[in-house]
């Protein structure tokens, strides 16, 4: 199934997110309803709350009063964490138990408060986040839940920033305008990203654009690779395979394709194989069918070969090489990556070959193949200077 995490600051209408992905069809599984349910009057997790932080989190029915443990704990970190250790226990329990029940073709959302602050987002094949003006949110706060403005801060300043969610984002929604705006931007995201990312999931289908269209440099790229490398290490578990962003988006500065490369290092190609393979695929990341292997260089050895895996989603393509570590294929793409990140020269070069044959080759094969001799001699020109630094991968 597709797993997909939503979060947002209090206020920010997050639920009304979750309210229109349940309407297009989703499961939705809303956390801070379970959160109560764990707590609900005769559980385990009530009683082992009384213990923590006595009885004055209690209403005068015996029941968990909210307000109360929330003065308490989003005063003190100390009090929130050993809350948090009672709660999130059997909230990630629970909802395991819902998700196994939505059935394996169906999109699960997770709406999740915290979903940045405790680290879940490597755990979700996309993370959309509904961000809203801080004013607009304190505004929502004290209309639709009588909160005072002290409260409300409080409460606000407890959770992650916005730069901490942004960059947990695959997806960002902003809620600042109408509730008719927000609704037409998560239908956009149902009927063009999720229902394709899902149906590609099921069908072990990887998103390969056909045609060559560079695109300036993308400063977030970086960090979409963080986001996505999180995701493989997640994924394989408990193993930690050293992995690494290559290719031009790795190129501060450099126009590329908008496809983020990756390297994921291997003892050996049989070990990337089976369930190795498996594990990427249920992640969002299938195997390509067939052989796959890069030209060697200098031209005329035997080919490198490798496992070539890519992305289900179809808003982030995505190339996961799969390589031997210490292989020539592994070195060569680590090398053309650190040299023409120190050479300016080099890097202008290849930025001018690329929007020549972008423009004469547009096919992502001829493309390809046609930087061949030019990297022939790059690659010349990166080992000389391997030599004279020093460098090592």
């Amino acid at each position: 199934m597709l797993r997909v995490g939503l979060t947002g600051g209090i206020g920010s209408g997050k639920s009304a997110v979750a309210a229109r992905l349940a309407e297009r069809g989703a499961v939705v599984i809303d956390s801070d309803r379970i959160a109560r349910e764990v707590v609900a009057p005769g559980t385990e997790g009530l009683a082992e709350i009384v213990a923590a932080f006595s009885e004055r989190v209690l209403d005068a029915d015996g029941a968990l009063d909210r307000a109360a443990l929330g003065a308490v704990v989003f005063a003190d970190e100390a009090a929130r964490r050993r809350l948090e250790a009672i709660t999130h226990p059997r909230v990630r329990a629970r909802t395991a138990e819902l998700a196994a029940a939505a059935g394996p073709d169906a999109i699960v959302v997770n709406d999740v408060p915290l979903l940045v602050e405790v680290g879940l987002a490597p755990t979700y094949h996309l993370v959309v986040v509904v961000e809203t003006d801080v004013a607009l949110r304190l505004e929502r706060l004290a209309r639709d839940r009588g909160m005072e403005r002290a409260e409300a801060e409080r409460r606000i300043a407890a959770q992650a920033d916005d730069a901490r969610r942004r960059a947990a984002a695959d997806v960002l929604l902003s809620n600042d305008g109408s509730l008719a705006d927000l609704h037409a931007a998560v239908d956009a995201l149902w009927y063009d990203r999720l229902l394709p990312f899902a149906a590609n999931l099921r069908e072990r289908r990887v998103v390969r654009p056909a045609r060559v269209a560079l695109t300036e440099a993308d400063p977030t790229w970086p960090r979409q690779y963080a986001r996505l490398a999180a995701r493989i290490r997640h994924a394989l578990a408990p193993a930690e395979p050293r992995i690494d962003h290559i290719g031009s988006t790795a190129v501060p500065g450099l126009a590329a394709k908008d496809v983020i490369d990756i390297q994921l290092a291997v003892p050996t190609l049989a070990d990337a194989d089976g369930a190795f393979a498996e594990r990427l695929a249920e992640a969002g990341y299938p195997r390509l069918p067939g052989e796959w292997w890069d030209n060697p260089r200098p031209p005329g050895s035997v080919r490198w070969p490798k496992r070539l895996h890519g992305s289900a989603d179809p808003a982030r393509p995505v190339y996961l090489h799969i390589r031997e570590v210490d292989s020539p294929g592994w070195r060569y793409a680590l090398l053309m990556r650190d040299h023409l990140r120190a050479d300016p020269d080099q890097r202008a070069a290849y930025l001018q070959l690329k929007r020549d044959l972008a423009a004469a080759a547009p096919d992502s094969v001829t493309y390809s193949t046609a930087k061949d001799p030019w990297f022939d001699e790059e690659h010349l020109r990166a080992e000389a200077w391997a030599a004279q630094t020093g460098w090592r991968p």
